[in-house]
């Protein structure tokens, strides 16, 4: 009697013993599977325990070794978050000359740019083959336009698709963008389109630029 109630008992509990082992074998192999996706996601030095983490001074007298910029930040205005980027690509060069670092006049060329963005008045006026501009502003506005303009009228005049000059005006300069095909009517509407604001920004040497500016290695006129 005692010997046949083992039985049933154990006949009753083989099956949730199986399931039991099954789920256990699947969860193994879902965990397997999950670490053979790809590596796992990299600590941060704070993340990481003490022995492993990396040694060294950082600027600011933070631990760790020195971060490149990071780009995806943003610092809340514009010519802040320009100049922390410069100084952050400075800190992380190990052969920046600091004796040689002029960020002030970077800072003064960014106010350069403030004025003649914002605070610039421009009478467009279309010409054959492109555009012409008269850029005029009173005071600290009329010499940062000769300040930039002139040096990126130069830039532009580089550039394939169009020539460029500039004209002074006793509060400002007439800048005039010509295709080099005038008969290319494609340039010409992509100069009146792009118009001032986006003529100002074609060319890819304002970033090395400001890096060069910062770090005394230009010449002591203005440039853009």
């Amino acid at each position: 009697m005692h010997g046949t109630l083992l039985g049933r008992e154990d006949a009753m509990t083989k099956p949730y013993a199986i399931a039991i082992g099954a789920v256990a074998l699947g969860a193994a192999l879902i965990a397997a599977g999950a670490g053979a996706q790809g590596p796992p996601t990299p600590m941060t030095p704070g993340q990481m325990p003490p022995e492993q983490r990396p040694r060294g001074p950082m600027p600011g007298g933070m631990h760790g070794q020195p971060q490149p910029p990071m780009r995806q930040m943003q610092m809340g205005q514009s010519a802040f978050a320009a100049i922390a980027e410069v100084v952050s690509i400075l800190e992380f060069d190990p052969t920046t000359d600091w004796s040689k670092v002029d960020l002030e006049r970077l800072r003064q060329h960014l106010i350069d740019m403030n004025e003649v963005v914002l605070h610039a008045a421009v009478k467009p006026m279309p010409v054959p083959g492109g555009l012409a501009m008269e850029i005029t502003g009173p005071g600290r506005t009329a010499q940062a336009i000769r300040n930039m303009i002139v040096p990126h009228a130069a830039e532009l005049d580089r550039m394939p698709w169009w020539s460029a000059r500039t004209e002074p005006l006793g509060d400002g300069v007439r800048l005039t963008v010509i295709a080099r095909d005038p008969s290319d009517t494609k340039a010409v509407a992509r100069i009146r389109g792009l118009g001032f604001a986006g003529l100002l920004v074609q060319g890819g040497h304002h970033g090395p630029h400001h890096l060069a500016m910062a770090k005394g290695e230009l010449p002591a006129a203005p440039q853009h």
